[in-house]
């Protein structure tokens, strides 16, 4: 069946808090023929993995409606429109209506509006609570069908306590409040998700391409690879794509966070979403909708909801065990007091919801915030560890350094000569995509070398490369690639360049040494600043992981302070990551994402660096930063610190102020319209705890 299965994309209305989302997984995975559900709160949809031999969308419509929200279609019909239209116009109507009772009934309840009162008519009150709670009970009755107390399962029983003692108007403004609650949360999940629909309103919708010689606009998704796209200054680059011809100034801040814009003419890279400010350009389309950079950060952000914090796992089983509490507290009221409004207080005044949000909100925001700035992290997991590191292990090339080393020196031995030997280097590194390569292929391109056709070429895992050159066998690598006895005139040279930190290329051919390259690469200058703001947050344990020698690592940790290992495998980095991890630290491993995705894996958190177009680099890093600037990784343990107390503070709250309302209503100190009134206000609390990292920037 495995083979046979397929993903759906269902919008879903109705979700307001982590609980919802939780019970529309539940209904889902009932359905014969799902596999596997995801259900996303900031985006408002389930992604479903199904057998469409047995299952279909009608079949899964009818889950979601059974729980009490509604699976729509993204052009809803029209009789759908009108039923919609029809409960709003309902539910507006009740909630005025509540309104109104809710300042009389206060009113009375201050001796001011007695008379009045006692003139509401109680059919008055039924419709108030008839049309404004029509949702809440519908969602109720198939909770309980299902064997399930939700939130306002509570509430509709304090609801149907007031009615059983006469307190029609009470029980009216009860009904109003629910509803202005749940207005409440989906007023905070709406607040959170505006974070990704603005990211979402990024990208444009419509691209010019060439057809037939003449230029014709068509839908974003109707463009298919190969297709040639023109766009014009102050227009948004609708694919990622090379550019194939004209010059251009483009603002890729969407992407990688970087504020200047930058040049592009023939070969360069261009990203979607990304604004052409001067100059028309033709792009070669390569990528199309989610499957490019700017698609794959929606993805990321959309998706965060799937990895959540352990402390959100924390706050679900809390909220388990809150609803069965909270009932057992209104029973022992009404058992002690002999009160039935003190017990309707009770049973109102509890918030459930409020709990379920506080992390989610606080995750949402940040991971929303970040990811306008190129920062892209991976869900509330990510954050929670990452708060939580106290090591950090680095990689050389491409991290530390900018990547692009050139080579400053070549040692032949005869019958070779420099450009010879830079010849069949670069031939045989021709298709290799080390940086030391492509600084090999760019010294043999200034010699005026011709690059020859490699047959037979394989890569040495952590040694180099081998190729075939001319009928001659060309090994490219580090040292253990030539004998171990080197020429006294060369091993003098290679002795004096790893003390000066060059990283070395040892060529060989037909089993023979042929010489040696020096290769050089430049510190980034922000790291050394951006290790300093490490070591300011309580990480004093940094530690160089390099496969160069030693010479080479040593120059660079000793101008950084830190400790290094060198002449490293890959292999031997995991091995590392593990003994830290089996001394009980956190660690993360900072690297470029592709040579370094086993050890990213492996660490508790792994951050890949300057990863716009990298498609292994986003799947390897559990954070991955769009541009190279090194200053975001310390910003980035700031954040998920931040994000960190955000959450305890919602939590503690929540918590606090539903301990405080409980007490007060079981005591009779906060009538049942009070206590309806206090529920909905730890949402906005947590939105407005938690918005502050909406706007947070490095």
């Amino acid at each position: 069946m495995a083979q046979s299965c397929r993903i759906v994309e269902i919008p879903i209305q109705g979700m307001d808090c982590a609980e919802c989302t939780r019970h529309v997984r539940k209904a889902i995975e009932k359905v014969p023929g799902v596999e596997s559900v995801e259900v996303f709160l900031a985006s408002e949809k389930a992604l479903v993995r199904l057998d469409p031999q047995r299952a279909d969308y009608e079949g899964i419509r009818a889950a979601v409606s059974r729980a009490g929200y509604v699976a729509v279609t993204p052009e809803p019909r029209a009789d759908e429109q009108t039923s919609a239209g029809a409960t709003r116009a309902l539910t507006v109507f009740g909630l005025v209506c509540g309104a109104v009772l809710f300042v009389i009934v206060l009113g009375e309840w201050f001796g001011l509006l007695e008379a009045a009162v006692s003139r509401v008519p109680w059919w008055a009150s039924l419709l108030v609570i008839v049309t404004a709670g029509y949702p809440v009970f519908r969602e109720v009755f198939y909770a309980t069908l299902d064997q399930r107390v939700i939130s306002h399962t509570l509430m509709t029983l304090g609801v149907l306590a007031a009615l059983v003692v006469g307190e029609w108007a009470t029980a009216a403004v009860v009904v109003f409040f629910m509803r202005l609650g749940a207005f409440s949360e989906r007023f905070t999940a709406d607040r959170t998700r505006g974070a990704l629909k603005d990211l979402l309103g990024l990208s444009p919708q419509q691209a010019r391409i060439e057809r037939g010689g003449e230029e014709v606009d068509i839908p974003v998704q109707d463009v298919r690879p190969g297709d040639v796209v023109v766009v014009r200054p102050g227009e948004k680059i609708p694919v990622d794509g090379q550019v194939i011809s004209g010059f251009s100034t483009i603002d890729q801040s969407l992407i990688t966070g970087e504020g200047l814009p930058v040049e592009v003419g023939p070969g360069s890279r261009v990203f979607a979403a990304t604004l052409a400010q001067g100059g028309a350009i033709r792009v070669a389309a390569e990528r199309i909708g989610r499957d490019t950079t700017f698609g794959q950060v929606v993805t990321i952000v959309e998706q965060a909801e799937s990895r959540p914090a352990r402390v959100q796992r924390f706050a679900d089983r809390f909220t388990a065990y809150f609803l069965p509490v909270v009932g057992g507290a209104a029973a022992l009221t009404f058992l002690l007091r002999r009160d039935p409004m003190a017990t309707v207080a009770v049973l109102v005044v509890a918030c459930s919801c409020s709990v379920a949000l506080a992390t989610p909100i606080a995750v949402l925001a940040s991971v929303g915030a970040a990811a306008r700035r190129g920062l892209l992290l991976k869900g509330g997991r990510t954050l929670e560890v990452l708060a939580a590191v106290d090591t950090v292990l680095l990689d050389k090339t491409g991290t530390l350094t900018f990547g692009r080393p050139r080579i400053t020196q070549v040692v032949t031995l005869p019958p070779f000569d420099e450009k010879v030997l830079l010849g069949l280097a670069a031939s045989a590194e021709r298709y290799s995509e080390h940086p030391l390569a492509e600084a090999v292929r760019r010294a043999a391109f200034e010699k005026g070398e011709r690059l020859e056709e490699p047959r037979d070429f394989r890569a040495l895992p952590g040694a180099g490369v081998q190729a075939v050159i001319k009928g001659r066998t060309v090994i490219v690598g580090k040292r253990t690639s030539l004998p171990d006895t080197l020429p006294p005139n060369l091993e003098a040279v290679v002795t004096e360049l790893e003390n000066r930190g060059a990283s070395l290329m040892f060529v060989s051919v037909d089993g023979q040494p042929a010489g040696v390259m020096a290769a050089e690469d430049a510190l980034r200058p922000e790291i050394s600043p951006a290790i300093d703001q490490l070591r300011q947050l309580g990480i004093e344990r940094v530690e160089l992981l390099t496969g160069d020698n030693a010479g080479s690592a040593s120059h660079v940790a000793g101008a950084l302070f830190i400790d290094f290992q060198a002449n490293l495998l890959p292999e031997d980095k995991i091995r590392i990551v593990e003994e830290h991890q089996a001394k009980g630290r956190i660690v993360a491993m900072v690297g470029d994402g592709v040579n370094d995705a086993p050890a990213l894996k492996r660490a508790d958190v792994g951050i890949a660096m300057g990863v716009a177009g990298s498609e292994i680099a986003l799947e390897a890093a559990d954070l991955a930063l769009m541009t190279e600037n090194w200053l975001l990784v310390p910003a980035a343990f700031r954040l998920a610190r931040r994000t960190t107390r955000v959450v305890r503070t919602n939590l503690l709250f929540t918590a606090a102020y539903n301990l405080v309302g409980i007490l007060l209503a079981a005591f009779g100190l906060l009538p049942p319209i009070l206590a309806a009134a206090a529920q909905s206000l730890p949402d906005l609390g947590i939105l407005a705890n938690s918005s502050r990292l909406l706007h947070w920037k490095p």
